[in-house]
């Protein structure tokens, strides 16, 4: 089992992904630079958190038309898990790994705060390990993570369960205080329509360890390896 994790001029989460993954979770994981070739020897890749380019024109859209990205495309075409975390979900969505965005927060402003979500399905790689109905401890770090979408793509991800996580209260409750930045239906977490994507706006790997205060994160990690372990 191998996890490649990619990285971009501006990426700055990408070793802390790369820690988690082989120093906590016990994975082998390369880092992988955007100018290099996936290949194929890969079962997950993550597009990791930060910068990329600067958020120049909007978040991801530079990094979404680098020729790795297609490589990234052609993985999860064939089935392969692909995780995009903050500007990776960002990245992905531009890619339209996704359907939808992430746009600017409702206040223009950067967001940098632990937040409650509520896991809205079980039934993926990504949240086998999580009970649905579930409340979970993750922080977010963004400027442009208010998730926007269509009538008709908000009501496909609902009918087909493709929504992983909502921002909610203590309590479970999703509410209009709950939502830190304005994102449509308080959704911060979308699958692809294999459900072998995830585009997530929070940030695990920093709730993967008890030092973090949280190892809410780590399950989603553990999750992915399940199923790759398994073989589906």
């Amino acid at each position: 089992m191998r996890f490649a994790v990619v990285q971009f001029g501006g990426s700055n989460c990408d070793r802390d992904v790369h820690h988690v993954l082989e120093s906590v979770c016990g994975v082998d994981t390369d880092l992988v630079w955007y100018k290099e070739r996936l290949g194929d020897r890969y079962d997950a890749v993550v597009i990791p958190g930060g910068f990329s380019y600067g958020d120049y024109l909007r978040a991801g859209a530079i990094a979404a038309r680098t020729p790795i990205m297609a490589d990234i495309i052609g993985h999860a075409g064939a089935g392969g898990l692909v995780l995009g975390i903050c500007n990776g979900a960002q990245i992905g969505a531009e890619s339209g790994l996704v359907e939808g965005t992430f746009t600017m927060n409702r206040a223009p402003k950067f967001i940098c705060e632990w937040v409650y979500l509520r896991v809205e399905t079980a039934d993926s790689p990504f949240t086998s390990a999580y009970r649905k109905g579930e409340v979970i401890r993750i922080p977010i770090a963004h400027k442009e993570g208010r998730f926007v979408t269509s009538p008709e793509n908000l009501e496909r991800l609902e009918r087909d369960g493709r929504i992983a996580f909502r921002f909610c209260d203590e309590q479970g409750s999703v509410t209009e205080e709950s939502n830190p930045n304005g994102s449509l239906g308080n959704i911060t977490g979308i699958l692809g329509k294999g459900q072998n994507v995830l585009m997530m706006m929070p940030h695990p790997e920093r709730a993967s360890e008890n030092v973090l205060g949280s190892l809410d994160g780590k399950r989603l990690f553990d999750s992915m390896i399940a199923y790759i372990a398994r073989g589906e």
